[in-house]
């Protein structure tokens, strides 16, 4: 399921002149329990919803696209944190913790802002695109109650703004 979607998101960046040398991912973490999950959209990532546990693991994430929202990953029980970002912002590193569920996640910006949800425990994790200019453009893991693992994906949206 997720490398059809991975396929088919990455079928419909080619569409969008989105070269595959622009195209990265960073392998998931966590312990990749229960079953498979994936927040795509067709436009760029406009706002993120994470949803903690009042114990501080990740409960839930949402992503907007454009005006649409994603289905959630996860579920939206426990204390909702949202960003919602500005023009010409996106998101550029992923990182927290996990142990068995994602603990601590941070969702940061291109520019400086961030959110952050959970409490930080267990192993860290930092995510980064491979190229400059990409951003994220989705998610993919597994769930199991809250989310066990995440995965990031990548992309330059505007081959050109590669290019400085």
């Amino acid at each position: 399921m997720i490398y059809f979607t991975v396929f088919a998101l990455f079928a419909a960046f080619a569409a969008a002149e989105v070269e595959p040398q622009h195209y990265s991912y960073s392998p998931s973490v966590g312990s990749a329990s229960g079953s498979e999950y994936s927040l795509t959209g067709t436009q760029r990532i406009t706002a993120v919803r994470v949803w903690e546990n009042y114990g501080g693991s990740i409960r839930g994430i949402q992503f907007r696209y454009g005006a649409v929202w994603s289905d959630v990953a996860g579920n939206t029980y426990g204390t909702l944190q949202e960003i919602e970002l500005w023009d010409g912002e996106s998101i550029v590193e992923v990182s927290g913790k996990y142990s068995y569920y994602l603990e601590y996640l941070i969702f940061t910006t291109n520019q400086g802002r961030f959110l952050h949800a959970g409490q930080p425990g267990g192993s860290s994790f930092n995510m980064y695109p491979s190229f400059e200019g990409a951003e994220l453009v989705f998610i993919s893991g597994r769930q199991n109650g809250a989310i066990t693992s995440l995965g990031a994906h990548w992309a330059v949206v505007d081959p050109s703004a590669a290019e400085h």
